[in-house]
């Protein structure tokens, strides 16, 4: 076996072992505190476990896969992250091809620029040729009420859902001396130290909580909660970097840098969501809400964190 397998092992069983402790704390509490499923709080924890399981479940799947069980995963996950955002757009009848393009044309061929590894095209493929190419399909249909909104909100989506999103999968990609055949490993940084913070976010905010950040867009993100999960979500990143290329102190700073990006993620999507008078984005994930709902933190984090690892090694 190799060092890098040996690695992934080693992970995949670490979260295993964190989530039998996470489900046997939940039994214990739903025990003694929700024995007839009355209390909405440990339910919701609950669900939310057993949605970690599922979604570690297939994350496991898609590493020990390689290269293609990854892209796969994650085109899957852009597919319905965009779905979810386009039912919350202004969409109108005469969108119809712009909306099926985007779908049918612009994901596939993103993702398979990623797993052709053609860095020239795939990072410049939808900020550039999708963004000019999606009006020309709306504007053939001649309706012009909220065109501008409505060609924004596709674009939008897009940019979020497919092209930030794909910087997961593209880590595969990098060129990392020393570090040949383990690029998996820092998609599994990226998404634990990310998926953490929020939780840690959660926790601290709940024990300690008192000063809201922003009450309108998210009225349980506090400064305490922040300021805890961040710093938990460093250290932990810190404790990690077996699993990069890097120094402790270099794997905790890249591990503060996403989890603030994270945050910020998060608070943009809130803000979205608040605008549209929903709560979630969806319902595909018990306890969670919707994929985005999972996954604002991540997919505004991965495409800072490919680029900072990439111009690193390059500058090295």
């Amino acid at each position: 076996m190799s060092a890098a397998s040996s690695d992934l092992l080693l992970l995949l069983f670490g979260v295993g072992g964190v989530l039998i402790l996470a489900s046997s704390i939940s039994y214990v509490l739903q025990k003694r505190l929700s024995p007839d499923g009355s209390n909405a709080v440990i339910e919701n924890l609950n669900a939310r476990i057993n949605a970690w399981w599922v979604m570690a479940a297939f994350t496991g799947l898609a590493f020990v896969a390689g290269r293609v069980g990854v892209v796969v995963l994650f085109a899957f996950c852009s597919f319905a992250a965009l779905r979810e955002f386009i039912t919350l757009t202004n969409t109108r009848r005469a969108d119809h091809w712009a909306l099926a393009t985007a779908f049918f044309i612009i994901l596939p061929v993103q993702y398979y620029l990623i797993a052709t590894e053609w860095y020239g095209l795939y990072s410049i493929f939808i900020p550039v040729y999708a963004f000019l190419f999606m009006p020309i399909m709306a504007v053939f249909r001649g309706d012009t009420e909220r065109f501008l909104v409505r060609i924004a909100e596709v674009q939008w989506a897009l940019m979020i859902c497919v092209f930030c999103a794909s910087h997961v999968p593209a880590l595969l990609s990098l060129d990392i001396p020393g570090f040949e055949d383990r690029n998996v490993l820092l998609i599994a940084f990226l998404v634990i130290v990310v998926q953490l913070s929020d939780v840690l976010q959660y926790v601290w905010g709940k024990l300690f909580g008192k000063t809201k950040i922003a009450p309108r867009l998210s009225p349980s993100k506090t400064v305490e909660g922040f300021v805890g999960g961040v710093l938990s979500a460093t250290l932990i990143g810190a404790c990690l970097w077996w699993i990069t290329p890097f120094t402790p102190l270099q794997a905790g700073l890249l591990a503060f840098i996403i989890a603030i990006m994270g945050f910020f993620g998060g608070l943009v999507m809130s803000a979205i969501k608040r605008d549209r008078g929903v709560k979630d984005w969806g319902h595909l994930i018990g306890g969670h809400g919707g994929l985005i709902d999972r996954l604002d933190s991540v997919v505004f984090s991965a495409p800072i964190f490919f680029h900072i690892v990439r111009f690193w090694w390059s500058l090295t």
